[in-house]
């Protein structure tokens, strides 16, 4: 009689820490190595040297700072996603640099002050599983399009995901833009981030919803815009397509 045997354990994680504050850099080596399922491979002082540590080590999520001497993370951040999903996990929290980073396929954005130990890990975990994860900042900013076309939209202090949820589900609400495509309240939020440039797993993080809730909305969304493909709904949305009116108006 054979006995069952248990299914052999998840291999570690396996990171790359880019960050030229050695301090910083040591400091979250110690952190993430502390945990049985997460190895650091490789150390990195700027975005060069990051890049080739994940080419030699293949990780499973490279962790890269924004400002570093040399090649910063942001010049790098295109090269490393073709590699291994990319956190940014810096100091520099403004809008630009966080929408941007996203623009260039950044996983997630944490901007430090904003996270626990556990939620960094937790990060960490979610990045390899193909989810996105951003601190209140980053979301606020990758938002920011939103907040300027809609005043009254509240400012994001905290970081629960509660008051987060009810700031981004306030847009469109008073705003009579939406209703000349007949879209939802959700809807037109959802075909703001569109525009904004987000994919779909960045629409996911920020409104708090699953990927696949995210597809049936851009699916009613084409629908209601007679668009086949984002650009041409962004196109009808903000008021560029040809023989259009903005959305807004």
């Amino acid at each position: 009689m054979k006995t069952a045997q248990s299914p052999p354990p998840d291999p570690p994680l396996r990171l790359v820490v880019a960050d030229d504050n050695p301090v910083v850099r040591a400091g979250l080596t110690a952190l993430l190595s502390a945990h049985a399922d997460i190895r650091v491979v490789a150390e990195a002082t700027n975005g060069h040297e990051a890049h080739e540590a994940a080419r030699e080590h293949r990780p499973d999520v490279i962790l890269l700072d924004v400002r570093m001497p040399g090649t910063d993370g942001i010049t790098a951040l295109p090269h490393l996603v073709r590699i291994a999903p990319v956190m940014m996990l810096t100091y520099s929290g403004e809008s630009e640099t966080v929408r941007e980073a996203l623009r260039l396929g950044a996983s997630g954005y944490l901007v430090h002050g904003e996270f626990t130990t556990d939620e960094l890990i937790e990060a960490v975990r979610e990045i390899r599983a193909g989810r996105t994860r951003l601190t209140p900042t980053a979301a606020a900013a990758a938002t920011a399009p939103l907040a300027q076309a809609n005043d009254e939209l509240p400012t994001v202090t905290g970081s629960s995901p509660e008051l987060l949820s009810q700031s981004q589900s306030n847009v469109g609400q008073s705003s009579p833009y939406r209703s000349r495509f007949l879209l939802s309240r959700r809807e037109a939020e959802i075909m703001d981030l569109i525009a904004a440039g987000m994919n779909n797993q960045q629409i996911a993080a920020t409104c708090f919803i699953s990927e696949k809730t995210v597809k049936n909305h851009i699916n009613r969304i084409f629908a209601k815009l007679h668009s086949t493909s984002r650009a041409e709904a962004a196109a009808k949305w903000l008021g560029t397509a040809p023989g259009s009116h903005p959305g807004r108006s």
